[in-house]
């Protein structure tokens, strides 16, 4: 029987139907094209600019690295720029001032978040966490886009394990949006919205997969995507600069499960991760709850399976239908027995 639910965290509604996954030509199939040579591999350094930060003990842009960072070759944003808005009549437009990055997951090409140790996933989220903290002094920037796309369902052009960071000078209006939102709910109820979710969530147990920490992983209420994860703190943390080392550990190796569980439930497949993390500064559009966020924000990682085409429903009206219910996707990845 299908049912429409309400995600409180992004303020939208999913349609789960089960009787969608009878659908034919439903899953979606994955075949990157293979490179001769991949600019993101060992050895190759010299194939992309040179580097903006690295975890290495030798010379930069040379070999033996553990995570690396380069400018995108292709990059949306441009941080040479002069932030000088232009307004023509009721057109207004600012240069695209900001930061695109590419971090290089790890060195081996073939890797998969399911390959990758608690401790090589601690590096990479350490080096997202640095360079957030770089770009922090950079007061233009305001917003933060860190997402992953791994597979051609889910957007990815490049088979090497690599992660995109895009720092812009304005938020975006979801992002706005979506701080209007806590902020409300902070004030009619004390709390943040991503705490009392975690809270009702450990009430109801279904849909819990496993802790570390501060950390929770669960399949939300209203997943829009068949056993999509969301990772959330307890703890009141924003961004991923304010970790320590046991947070990152535990964060790692809860990662390490989460995928584990993924990998071996639905074998090699496809997905978008998206960090939603605070804003990095204040300006004109954020300075309202800039102040309070420690209060009513919590940052989050979403972990969306791409096994499961789109259609026009969805692209027409923006609510995704899913055909897997959250609490037997959370059953099912609970049921793996871990190698």
């Amino acid at each position: 029987m299908s049912e429409i639910r309400r995600d409180r965290l992004h303020s939208q509604y999913v349609l789960i139907a089960p009787e969608r996954m009878r659908r034919p030509d439903t899953l979606a199939s994955s075949e990157m094209p293979i490179l001769k040579t991949c600019p993101f591999c060992e050895g190759n350094e010299a194939m992309t600019p040179p580097e903006i930060h690295a975890m290495r003990d030798n010379e930069a842009n040379t070999n033996h690295w553990k995570v690396r960072v380069v400018p995108n070759l292709y990059k949306a944003v441009q941080i040479e720029l002069e932030e000088h808005s232009k307004l023509t009549g009721m057109f207004e437009s600012v240069p695209g001032v900001g930061a695109h990055e590419i971090v290089i997951d790890t060195p081996s090409h073939d890797s998969r978040m399911a390959d990758l140790d608690s401790s090589e996933i601690r590096d990479w989220l350490w080096t997202i966490a640095a360079r957030i903290a770089d770009l922090r002094k950079d007061e233009r920037l305001i917003h933060t886009s860190i997402f992953k796309n791994q597979g051609e369902q889910a957007g990815a052009t490049q088979q090497h394990p690599h992660t995109q960071l895009i720092a812009l000078p304005i938020t975006p209006t979801l992002e706005l949006n979506l701080l209007e939102r806590h902020m409300q709910y902070y004030r009619r109820h004390g709390r943040s919205k991503v705490e009392d979710i975690l809270e009702n969530e450990r009430l109801a147990e279904s849909r819990i997969l496993s802790e570390r920490g501060d950390f929770t992983a669960y399949c939300p209420y209203a997943s829009a995507y068949p056993f999509e994860v969301i990772i959330a703190p307890r703890r009141a943390l924003t961004n991923l600069d304010e970790l320590n080392r046991d947070d990152l550990l535990n964060l790692a190796e809860l990662m390490e499960e989460i995928f584990s569980r993924l990998d071996i439930q639905l074998g090699n497949f496809d997905f978008n991760m998206a960090f939603r993390l605070a804003p990095l500064n204040s300006n004109f559009e954020n300075a309202p709850f800039f102040p309070h966020l420690k209060d009513f924000f919590r940052f989050t990682i979403r972990i969306m399976p791409r096994i499961y085409r789109l259609g026009g429903f969805e692209l027409s009206t923006g609510m995704l239908i899913n055909p897997v219910e959250p609490e037997e996707a959370a059953k099912l990845l609970r049921e793996v027995k871990l190698r």
